[in-house]
Formats: structure tokens, sequence, C-alpha cells
């Protein structure tokens, strides 16, 4: 009586609160939407939501119909990826996005781990998406994203990895390195020296010197950590990095400040679509992504 189609199409309502949003997400006609909502509504012989109801509300038959897609389809879909993982010998694929450029080098050996238990699947990592990684992520350009900033979404899953530290780099010889922490104060109109990402988009920016009202100084953007951590080394400017990425200075005369008395915390979350035929893998390497980085994280305390 009921099948998978009316579940998904639920869940689509449910995601976008309107039918238009949903007959787009489900990728048909708003009128054929329409008619398989009546078709529905005419088996369970019971409204599915409240017509005009904004933002669109389910009645009782409608919510328990949802429970019901939100439980089943999950797990059917990750049933049909392990059946055909099982009958199909055929190089699969996941499309890792990272935000965070100092990432790579660590997650290496996370690599290495995850092909000796999927050697069929081809492990992309990429931050080609850097500055759109969750939209790519939501129309299947990206399997999973690694990110700090998690916005809310019915179809993406977030996994809470880890935490990180994010301290100021600066040379041994500057004026703020014998400081245990520093205000935002005195960072105002210093250079920022950083990966190539706009300035707003900084964990510095955005969770230190904005909220303080404090102004930045000139931003001066590096593709290479060496040839950054150089430019913080020749005082060319300031930087803040994760304690992962101050750990390998090159040699170089460096030093890491905390970023007030407490230090600036920051959550990294591993993001995937529920409905996706990756999702179970991609939990997987989520996992081991979170026990690799606990364990450099306990290294680096």
């Amino acid at each position: 009586m009921i099948e998978l189609r009316h579940l998904r199409t639920l869940v689509a309502l449910k995601e976008t609160g309107s039918l238009a949003g949903a007959a787009k997400k489900r990728f048909v006609t708003q009128s054929a939407l329409s008619h398989q909502i009546k078709e529905l509504e005419t088996r369970i012989n019971s409204s599915i939501f409240i017509r005009k109801s904004k933002p669109l509300s389910f009645t009782q038959e409608g919510a328990r119909l949802l429970n019901l897609a939100e439980e089943i389809l999950p797990k059917v879909v990750e049933t049909e990826y392990d059946l055909k993982q099982g009958l199909n010998d055929e190089l699969n694929q996941l499309a890792v996005g990272i935000e965070c450029h100092s990432c790579f080098r660590w997650l290496m050996p996370v690599m290495e781990q995850f092909r000796t238990t999927y050697p069929n699947v081809n492990l992309d990592l990429s931050s080609r998406h850097q500055f759109d990684s969750l939209n790519a992520l939501e129309i299947g350009e990206l399997d999973v994203v690694l990110t700090s900033d998690p916005v809310p979404g019915q179809s993406i899953a977030y996994q809470h990895l880890f935490d990180f530290e994010v301290q100021l780099v600066v040379a041994k010889d500057h004026p703020l390195a014998k400081l245990e922490y520093v205000t935002p104060k005195q960072l105002e109109k210093l250079a920022i020296i950083s990966y190539p990402v706009p300035l707003q988009r900084l964990d510095l920016y955005r969770h230190f010197l904005e909220p303080a009202g404090v102004k930045a100084g000139e931003q001066i953007s590096c593709d290479l950590t060496m040839m950054l951590l150089q430019r913080i080394a020749c005082k060319d400017g300031v930087a803040a990095l994760p304690t992962w990425s101050i750990s390998e200075s090159y040699g170089l005369n460096l030093t890491a400040i905390k970023l007030g008395p407490e230090g600036l915390k920051r959550p990294l979350f591993g993001a995937y679509r529920k409905d996706s035929a990756s999702a179970h893998v991609a939990q997987q390497w989520l996992k081991l992504v979170a026990k690799e980085g606990l364990a450099k994280q306990h290294k680096l305390n």
C-alpha cells in the first residue's frame, strides 16, 4: 500500500516545507507530486498535511508516515549499498571535500588505513569546493566534507570528530612572542598571513577579532604551509593555525601563543548525505579520521 516513493516524497516535503520545493527535490513536476500525494491519501483514507499551512504542517497520520520514512529509508539505502558491494567488484569513489588546507598532511595515514579496509573504493581528497563544499555535498558532487562550520539541514548528517585549538604563530623575536596569550586589541591592524581564504572565513577574524570589534590589518595569502611559515619567521605578519600545523615548523624560529586566556577552540565535523549510497562508507572513513585526529591531539597535549 505504501511505496518507497511515497516515503521519499514525505521526507522531501519536510526538508523543503513546500510542494514546489519537494517537487524540485524529487525531480518531478508539482502536478505529478500532487497526484502522488492524492493517491497516497486515498490509500490511507486521510490527509497527509494541512492545506495552506505555512510552514507546511503534517497531520497526525502524515507525521506517523514521516517517522516511518525517516526510520526505513536510511536502512534501505544502506542495504542497497551492501548488496551492491557484494555483487559488484568495480571501483567505487568516495569524494572528500576538505575546508582546511592544513588537514591534508595528517590525513595521509587515514587514507592508507581506509584503502586497506576498502581496497575497491577510490578515495579522492579535494579542496576545490572549499568555499561551497556543503552545497557541493548536497547536490552530490562530494560524498563527505570535513568542516568546522555546520549548516543546519535535514538532508545532511554531521558527525562530531574532535575539537582542536587554533593558536597565533609569530616569529620568536616578535614583540608578542613572550606573552602567554594575546587579546584581540593587541592584534589590531597587524598583517595576517593565511591560506587563500577570504578574511571573513578565517577563524582568527570570525571568532576572535570581529566579536571584539577589532579591525584586521592587511591579509597576505600563501598556498603552501612552508611558504606561510617562512613569511611569519621573516615577520611579514602573524597567522592563526591549528596546533597540528604549528608542530611542523620545519626548524624555523617560531612560537605559538594562545588566543585569549582560555584559548580558541574549534570543532571538526564530518558531513555526509543521509540518503546517499555512500553514507555507510563515509561513516567508516570518519571513524578513522576521528581516531587519528584524537591521537594527534593527545600527542600535541
